[in-house]
């Protein structure tokens, strides 16, 4: 990619068993935004094991902060939180530390005034995106032609009044009155 890119989400969230799966969705959509589909599985994986790693390991305040930033050739991801202990790497690839590492290019931790950080980075030479299946599509879809104009509806004039009679609205009443007023109607009646 050509120039310098400079994007960064920060996610401020408590490390539980339960928001794991939001903050791996938050986190690939903001991936894919940036145009590095490629990068989500790895990221994602890295990611949920660290704050899997403050769920279980961290002493009181589980809040944390997930924090990644491309610059268009290095993908950093850092999660912090407020326990002081730094983290050990005990096994190659089995889980936590081992994992983030067999996910990364490199990855670190630092003491902060408020507790620790734990990064990886991933260097990305450029956007990937991933082709939609079969290539691109080879048809468009077709032109939308706007709906007709319908007419604007007649009004339909209230009924007239006759001095001294009530309104009516029932139809059978109406049509009675009707037949009524009306001669030969009402002798066909019988009136």
């Amino acid at each position: 990619m050509a120039g310098v890119v400079n994007r960064r989400c920060t996610l401020e969230v408590e490390a539980t068993e339960e928001r794991l799966s939001q903050v791996r969705r938050i986190a690939a959509a903001h991936l894919r935004y940036w145009g590095l589909d490629l990068q989500v599985a790895p990221v994602c994986r890295a990611v949920e094991e660290l704050l899997r790693n403050v769920a279980a390991h961290a002493r009181g305040d589980k809040r944390s902060v997930v924090e990644i930033r491309w610059s268009g050739r290095q993908l950093t991801v850092s999660v912090a939180d407020r326990d002081h202990r730094l983290p050990r790497l005990l096994t190659s690839h089995k889980g936590g530390l081992g994992r983030v590492a067999a996910l990364s290019d490199s990855w670190g931790t630092c003491a902060t005034a408020e507790g620790k950080v734990i990064w990886f980075t991933r260097l990305v030479k450029d956007a990937q995106r991933i082709p939609a299946p079969g290539g691109l599509p080879t048809r468009t879809a077709p032109a939308v032609e706007p709906l007709p104009t319908l007419p604007a509806p007649h009004e339909v004039p209230a009924p007239a009044e006759r001095p001294g009679e009530p309104l009516t609205t029932d139809r059978t009443a109406a049509a009675t009155s009707a037949a009524e007023d009306t001669p030969a109607l009402s002798a066909a009646q019988g009136r």
